[in-house]
Parts: structure tokens; sequence; C-alpha cells
């Protein structure tokens, strides 16, 4: 076989793993960036969907506020993202829609097979 005619696809590979870990690492570096910016009183949210308020950091520990007088341990790598404060307003803003309940009243049935 001649080397040639695996020359494109050697090429194509190559260019598909470049860019693949290319994008990997800018994922990594954006995730390493944000957990440098993390601050006490910050809002985030986390990897399990947890929302919360940081108490308190260390090099690889948070402490999160889930309710007033809870606070719990996580992990750092366990904040997904930070809870920016026009994205906070936007959300208590918005007009609550209170849902609508599907389910009907259940009366007597007049089944005739039904025994009292």
């Amino acid at each position: 076989m001649d080397l040639v005619a695996f020359l494109p696809l050697l090429i194509i590979l190559g260019a598909f793993m470049f860019f693949a870990s290319r994008r990997q690492k800018k994922a990594m570096q954006a995730t390493i960036d944000l957990h440098n910016s993390l601050r006490v009183g910050d809002r985030v949210h986390t990897t399990s969907g947890l929302i919360g308020q940081i108490k308190g950091i260390t090099d690889d520990e948070v402490q999160l506020e889930i309710a007033p007088g809870v606070v719990t341990t996580w992990m750092k790598l366990a904040v997904r993202d930070k809870i920016e404060a026009d994205d906070d307003v936007a959300g208590d803003a918005g007009d609550a829609i209170e849902p609508q309940s599907s389910a009907t009243e259940i009366t007597d049935s007049t089944d005739p097979n039904r025994r009292n």
C-alpha cells in the first residue's frame, strides 16, 4: 500500500485530536478561573444542582449556606458556576406563574360492578 493514500486520513485524525485537546484545555482553564474567582458571599450552583451562598473558602473546600443557619461543606470542584447578580435579579423579578392543577375531583362512582 502506498503511504500517500493514508496521508489525508492521518491529517484529518491529527487535526481532530488537536482541536479536541484545545477545547478541553479551554474548558479546564475556565473551571480553574472560576474556582480562583470565588469569594465569600458569592451565590453558586453545584454540580448536583444545589444553590447556596459561600460562607467560607479553603484551598479545596467551600462552605455553602443552603438555608438560613444551614452550612454544608463541599469540594471546590463541585461548584459548577457562579450566579451573577443580574441573573439573580432576573430570576426573582419574573412574574411567578402559579401551576394549575390538572387533577379532577373524584366522586362516587356509578360503576355497576363496584361493591360497597
